[in-house]
């Protein structure tokens, strides 16, 4: 794995971190909210509670991508997580329903 692929790779469970505490605001009693990575040839898919997907991101270039089904993203980059700035405002708008990951 290279430098880079590593960067995105934690870029990817920061985010993930940042999708459980999200949830556990919107549900402080209740269980759940985790969020794993589950990395494929190309990319690394973000799962909830191992049910759906919650976005795919580019191994190599950080790129975020709204699911399009559970094989595939979708085809416009939502967030680059490797651009600090694109990485601060997904982070910030980061909702555990998927929410920030539709056009705006």
């Amino acid at each position: 794995m290279t430098n880079q692929q590593n960067a995105v790779l934690a870029r990817t469970e920061r985010l993930c971190q940042y999708l459980k505490k999200n949830y556990l605001k919107s549900y402080p009693v209740g269980s759940g909210g985790n969020f794993h990575v589950k990395s494929g040839r190309k990319y690394l898919k973000i799962i909830h509670e191992n049910s759906s997907v919650h976005a795919f991101v580019d191994k190599t270039t950080g790129d975020v991508f709204k699911p399009a089904s559970w094989n595939a993203p979708a085809k416009h980059v939502r967030y680059n997580l490797l651009d600090e700035k694109s990485f601060t405002e997904c982070i910030t708008r980061a909702d555990w329903a998927g929410g920030y990951l539709y056009m705006r």
